[in-house]
């Protein structure tokens, strides 16, 4: 599928060779909407849970107080944005009535404040009702997208200049705290800001990703997981991480949402200094990739250390590098990121997708969600089906702008 080669292709040889690209691309998106209809089959109008055991979804385990396949948690969006994907991919109302099942289920956990202490929002809302709106003009999850974005802007502590990450506002552990993944919370904000005209949400996600640019990205171009701030002062604190191998290590899944969240936030503002960070990010990530180009849990390991791949970092990853090289001129680092993010998504297509002898019902395998609690470790996970799908959709069509 891939050829690399120092001396520039022939035209004849370019047009087949992008010609081969998107016929294995449609290949793979054709075996994954098989899984995806077997998958609207099993969950009906419920969820799945976060990730696979034993590489099979199961609905989402009753928890919390919250019922089994209840709509809690940050990752419920993806399951009906694969299926917004899909329809996108098909134009097959089968897959708009799935998706279109979920809405109503969106509305009333923002009505009710279901789980909602927490700044992915942006995440739920984004794919679950900003999604319908963009491909549909569906009125009632453009609605319920904009009162989102208001509750996430009630977690903006001005002083700061941050969307507090959990917990509500006062919570002795939380204030002052953001994290890297928040980068892609952003764009919901974005969004409200050019649907309402009102400047004030855009203005806080261009602050709040200005702060994690300035104090989370590190001089090296790796990333903290978290960072914390004083919330009467304004004084950045400290970084650390929670689901990396160590506070001074680089969580994989953090830098690849660095690098899309970054390129995101530079499409939304024109600001180049995003631009800037998101090229760092990706050359720090690109240059810890082990030889199968599917990064490690953590930057920190390389091949021989017996730890396990995260795909999900590496799904992440290819659709920040598809979306940072559609920003940059023609060029060597334009193409550098194209041929990247060509190559990890190949991998990830040949040696990460269920084979012959393996019964999953994921997209994709050998994730990991937070190996230093043992959750999810080497399996599916929701997140990285999603964003799976979302660059075989991008490969398909690298025009296509998406839900972000």
């Amino acid at each position: 599928m891939l050829h690399q080669t120092s001396t520039q292709p022939s035209p004849l040889f370019e047009r087949d060779w992008m010609i081969t690209k998107a016929l294995d691309a449609k290949q793979a998106v054709q075996r994954a909407l098989q899984t995806i209809d077997a998958n609207m089959i099993t969950f009906g109008d419920r969820f799945p849970d976060d990730t696979t055991i034993g590489n099979v979804y199961t609905l989402r385990r009753a928890r919390n107080g919250f019922d089994e396949g209840g709509n809690f948690g940050w990752t419920t969006s993806f399951w009906p944005g694969m299926l917004w994907l899909a329809y996108d991919l098909t134009g097959s109302d089968v897959y708009r009535r799935g998706a279109e099942r979920y809405i109503q289920s969106f509305v009333e956990r923002l009505k009710n404040k279901i789980d909602l202490d927490t700044h992915d929002v942006g995440f739920l809302y984004t794919l679950a009702c900003v999604a319908p709106w963009r491909l549909t003009g569906n009125t009632h999850a453009k609605q319920t997208a904009l009162k989102a974005a208001d509750h996430l802007m009630a977690r903006y502590l001005e002083k700061v200049g941050i969307i507090q990450a959990w917990g509500n506002l006062d919570h002795p552990e939380q204030r002052g705290s953001t994290i890297i993944d928040s980068l892609m919370n952003m764009p919901l904000l974005y969004w409200a800001s050019a649907e309402t005209g009102e400047p004030r949400f855009g203005s806080a996600a261009h602050r709040h990703a200005a702060q994690l640019r300035d104090h989370v990205v590190r001089p090296d171009s790796t990333t903290y997981h978290i960072f914390y701030w004083d919330v009467e002062t304004g004084e950045p604190l400290r970084g650390s991480t929670v689901q990396g191998y160590a506070d001074s290590s680089c969580w994989a899944r953090g830098q690849a949402w660095a690098i899309y969240g970054f390129s995101l936030s530079y499409r939304h503002t024109g600001d180049e200094k995003f631009l800037r960070t998101a090229e760092r990010c990706a050359d720090y990530f690109l240059d810890h990739l082990p030889a199968d180009n599917v990064a490690y849990w953590d930057l920190v390991f390389d091949d021989g250390s017996e730890e396990e791949r995260d795909s999900s970092a590496a799904a992440i990853a290819v659709c920040g590098l598809q979306e940072l090289s559609k920003r940059l001129p023609d060029g060597e680092r334009k193409r550098r990121y194209q041929s990247a993010a060509e190559t990890i998504l190949a991998s990830l297509v040949r040696y990460y997708t269920p084979g012959d002898g393996i019964e999953s019902n994921a997209l994709l395998l050998h994730g990991v969600y937070d190996k230093p609690k043992a959750v999810g470790v080497d399996e599916g996970n929701l997140w990285g089906d999603y964003f799976y799908l979302e660059a075989l959709a991008r490969t398909l069509n690298p025009n296509r702008e998406l839900y972000w």
